[in-house]
């Protein structure tokens, strides 16, 4: 645990925050309003993020413990999004709290306990500009993806 570690959960657990006060302040009609960026309802959106984003601690393990990470093309990142998207279309509101809430604490408190050499190993992912480090991908995959996603949210809600 180091105050880098502690620094990045605290800011991982802020946008959790963003993203959970974002849903709960969605009514019906605003759950299922379109996001123009992303093409998927409010609600899609907010369950992607807290399924899939929240997920990159399997991607900081695997950087971690030396291991080969996907050699995934933009093409099958968009296409696995469209998939979650259809599969989980009916989603519920209170099931999308419960995701972000659960998955934004384990995520916050996981990267809290890393190490130095941990936030800094690094792994090779093609699709984010080769050699990545721990750090740097949990910053990319949370704080700039997702808050891209979280920015469309609000877009939309506003319009």
């Amino acid at each position: 645990m180091t105050s880098r570690a502690q620094q990045l959960a605290r800011k991982i657990e802020a946008f959790n925050r963003d993203m959970l006060a974002c849903v709960r302040e969605c009514t019906d009609a605003d759950w299922v309003k379109n996001c123009e960026a992303e093409d998927w309802t409010v609600g899609v959106v907010a369950r992607h993020v807290g399924e899939g984003h929240y997920r990159v601690g399997d991607l900081a393990r695997m950087i971690i413990n030396g291991e080969a990470l996907p050699e995934w093309t933009m093409e099958e990142i968009v296409q696995m999004g469209n998939d979650h998207a259809r599969k989980h279309a009916d989603c519920s509101k209170e099931e999308v709290l419960s995701i972000l809430e659960e998955n934004g604490r384990a995520l916050a408190e996981y990267v809290a306990a890393l190490s130095e050499d941990d936030l800094d190993a690094r792994g090779n992912l093609a699709l984010l500009g080769g050699d990545i480090s721990t750090q740097q991908i949990l910053e990319m995959l949370i704080l700039h993806s997702g808050g891209d996603h979280l920015k469309s949210m609000r877009t939309t809600l506003a319009g």
